[in-house]
């Protein structure tokens, strides 16, 4: 079981911390805090294919491994592997524009994030299709945001509905991850540490 006082409030924030443009930067790649901005959790990158997600003190929390077919081009996979080494999640996103990402859940659930088009800044996460008529209960919202335009640095507020249990909000955190790994890939120019 994840520890549940990392995601037990229903809106964080995942974002690259602020660095100096002048100093190379040696801290984490991105960091999970709370809206008011006490950090929660660390994201750091071993190699293209491997991040972890760990707590403040070094625990691992998530190791998310990335497994891709054509580079950025193809289908990406990510796989969630708890402290224990149990899978407890995975995303897929397909296609040549991302805008669209199958989240597993730890028990099976499977949602969906996903934003209109690629100029559209709210990602939504949801059950089903959301342009299915009816339209699907909306179980949360990511807002992506610049914070350093000069450096391009990215920030994500996840808001998830209070209904989520933890486990499926820690899958959520780590599912904006990997949106951010598909955003700004490590070592391809991007501004990640």
């Amino acid at each position: 079981m994840p520890d549940t006082r990392l995601f037990d409030s229903a809106a964080v924030v995942v974002e690259q911390p602020r660095r100096s443009w002048w100093r190379r930067y040696r801290g984490p790649a991105l960091t999970v805090a709370t809206v008011e901005g006490t950090e929660l959790a660390r994201v750091t990158f071993t190699d293209h294919s491997c991040s972890l997600l760990t707590t403040s003190s070094g625990g691992l929390v998530v190791r998310i491994d990335r497994h891709t077919r054509f580079g950025q081009f193809g289908t990406v996979r990510f796989r969630f592997t708890g402290a224990a080494g149990e899978e407890i999640g995975a995303v897929t996103a397909r296609g040549l524009v991302k805008t669209r990402q199958l989240v597993r859940t730890e028990g099976g659930r499977p949602l969906l994030l996903t934003r209109l088009g690629q100029l559209y800044r709210e990602w939504q996460l949801t059950e089903t299709d959301p342009e299915e008529v009816p339209a699907p209960v909306i179980l949360g919202r990511v807002t992506v945001s610049t914070v350093d335009a000069l450096i391009g640095l990215q920030r994500y507020v996840v808001e998830t509905d209070p209904g989520l249990d933890a486990s499926e909000r820690r899958t959520v955190v780590a599912s904006v991850v990997c949106l951010h790994l598909l955003r700004r890939p490590p070592g391809e120019g991007s501004a990640v540490g």
